[in-house]
């Protein structure tokens, strides 16, 4: 997370896991930090957790993406290694116009990370290449 997001963001998200670790919630504090540096995409990542809408899956080669189920019913591949999201208002908003860091999807990704609080799923590496490649993975 280092080198793709500014240090002010990454240490926002190191106090919120130490937090969680600690208390099992968030303090005031940290959702006002929350709200100043990632402004209204923090509350609907929160939405996001709150539904239990991220999915980690992982691959018995220890590949890792998040699946995020967006508002709409879209699922996004989030890939938080290279800090990017497929979806229309990353492409815009952080890619086209660069006024923002991140997507709802990818902070909620973060947040998940650091409050460990996503679904967890196991894949086959072949189910992995699919899912990487763009394309559903199979049923079996």
């Amino acid at each position: 997370m280092s080198s793709v997001l500014p240090f002010v963001a990454e240490q926002l998200l190191k106090d919120i896991e130490k937090s969680y670790k600690e208390a099992s919630q968030l303090p005031d504090d940290l959702l006002i930090a929350l709200q100043c540096i990632f402004g209204s995409c923090a509350l609907q990542a929160l939405d996001l957790l709150d539904h239990r809408s991220v999915t980690c899956v992982s691959s018995p080669s220890g590949r890792r993406v998040f699946r995020v189920l967006g508002g709409s019913g879209q699922l996004y591949t989030c890939f938080t290694s290279c800090h990017y999201c497929p979806c229309p208002a990353f492409s815009m908003a952080v890619l086209k116009r660069n006024s923002g860091l991140l997507c709802k999807h990818i902070l909620a990704a973060y947040l998940c990370q650091a409050m460990g609080q996503s679904q967890q799923e196991q894949v086959s590496d072949q189910d992995m290449s699919r899912i990487l490649a763009g394309q559903a993975a199979s049923d079996s």
